[in-house]
């Protein structure tokens, strides 16, 4: 079996979750804290891949993207960076669709702290910056933990947004999910059984190590 798309795959779902880990924090403690007319503006941003059709996020990141677009051109001119088919492109638009998922835990989390705990934090002399890591992110572990497999999740199983901007290009763009997709084509349903197996296997013992954790049933089995 080619285990190329498997381990593209989790390589895009990897560099994906962790730019969306950095991003994702300042921007849902924004979200949870500020006062702006422009929040409901900005939750509906982050909120339309929930909504939206993967086909047609995909469709306007192709065009935006393409060098036949005026920013796509200057990308590829001025920038040497060419976004349509190829892995960064991949990365970029991963990254936008995964967000509501790794930014509304966090949100949740950190709307769910008292605001007393914060206070207190300013009182005795703390930053806002130090407030947030050493006082509210040791408090939001689980939803931390859990915006991060859902984000992982769900960059590794993307087919329409992934097969829109990266093509179908072998040790490039070909994930697992078009991999499995071009066997069921080809009437291999052996190759594409196997890669559907190592995606459930991957996500199911994943999404229970969240649970178990999350529950708290980790620690009484080690007791």
């Amino acid at each position: 079996m080619n285990w190329e798309p498997l381990i593209l795959t989790f390589k895009l779902a990897l560099v994906t979750t962790t730019i969306l880990l950095v991003l994702s924090i300042p921007l849902a403690y924004w979200l949870a804290y500020t006062k702006s007319r422009l929040k409901p503006v900005v939750e509906t941003l982050v909120s339309m891949p929930l909504v939206l059709p993967p086909t047609v996020l995909g469709f306007y990141f192709l065009i935006a993207f393409s060098p036949n677009n005026a920013f796509g051109n200057w990308l590829n001119e001025w920038l040497g960076i060419k976004l349509v088919f190829s892995f960064v492109g991949l990365v970029i638009v991963s990254i936008i669709y995964s967000l509501p998922f790794m930014v509304h835990p966090i949100q949740s989390g950190l709307s769910s702290i008292p605001l007393s705990l914060k206070e207190a934090a300013y009182v005795m002399g703390k930053s806002r910056y130090s407030t947030l890591v050493n006082v509210l992110l040791p408090n939001i572990k689980p939803s931390i933990l859990t915006g991060i497999v859902l984000a992982f999740a769900h960059t590794v199983g993307e087919f329409g947004v992934v097969l829109m901007i990266g093509g179908n290009i072998p040790g490039q763009t070909k994930v697992a999910s078009i991999a499995i997709y071009d066997e069921v084509e080809s009437l291999n349903y052996a190759a594409a059984n196997f890669y559907s197996a190592v995606l459930f296997v991957t996500s199911f013992c994943i999404l229970l190590l969240v649970y178990l954790i999350n529950g708290g049933h980790l620690k009484r089995f080690w007791k």
